[in-house]
């Protein structure tokens, strides 16, 4: 995992808020494609492909929090 310690708390951090959440209006996408899933309507591959996309920033920065967390 000394990829994930080579990446700055702070890159985590920018792209997880920027890329994560983006676009802004109306609503963030990863917002809407998480709606989608709990309502059973995530059913397009383009969807599908869009969630794990803004939430790959998301997944970044809590594996970066937790190896943080247990490395001391």
């Amino acid at each position: 995992m000394a990829w994930l310690d080579g990446i700055p708390l702070w890159i985590a951090v920018v792209a997880a808020l920027t890329l994560g959440l983006a676009p802004f209006v109306p609503e963030p996408h990863i917002w809407e494609k998480l709606k989608m899933l709990a309502q059973g309507t995530l059913t397009r591959p383009i969807d599908i492909f869009d969630l794990l996309f803004h939430a790959a920033p998301w997944v970044l920065l809590a594996l970066k929090l937790v190896r943080m967390a247990t490395r001391g």
